[in-house]
């Protein structure tokens, strides 16, 4: 099992990007967070880096369920997805396995919370993979 589900897309990053949050959406997952990877490292270190969008999302639904069980579990939060240009031109969406991330709770809901999240986060990547 790896810690990510990943797919290459058919689209321009910019395509890429309005896709993602469209199957996000989808799925119940609202994006709290955008980092610019790219502009950040300009802004920082004055460096060249391909695109590459980190997401913040989150299931209210299922995040709510998780935190009732477990009250850290913030610190694992909210689920990351990317989009990245990668060198060669091809751009891919990536997310997280949160069963992966969240295997070190030893919680019965958490696990359970975890699986949901993975399930419909999988689903996400497979739906942005066939548009």
């Amino acid at each position: 099992m790896t810690y990510h589900f990943s797919t290459i897309v058919k689209k321009s990053f910019d395509d890429a990007v309005a896709a993602t949050k469209e199957a996000l959406k989808m799925h119940n997952f609202n994006v709290l967070s955008e980092i610019n990877i790219k502009d950040n490292l300009k802004k920082d270190l004055n460096v060249e880096f391909r695109p590459y969008l980190i997401l913040g999302v989150c299931n209210p639904e299922l995040t709510y369920r998780a935190l009732e069980a477990e009250d850290k579990l913030g610190v694992l939060l909210p689920c990351n997805v990317i989009v990245q240009q990668q060198e060669n031109g091809n751009v891919e969406v990536s997310a997280v396995n949160p069963v992966l991330s969240m295997g070190a709770i030893d919680h019965v809901v958490v696990a359970r919370v975890a699986h949901d999240i993975g399930s419909h986060l999988q689903q996400v990547i497979d739906e942005v993979g066939q548009t």
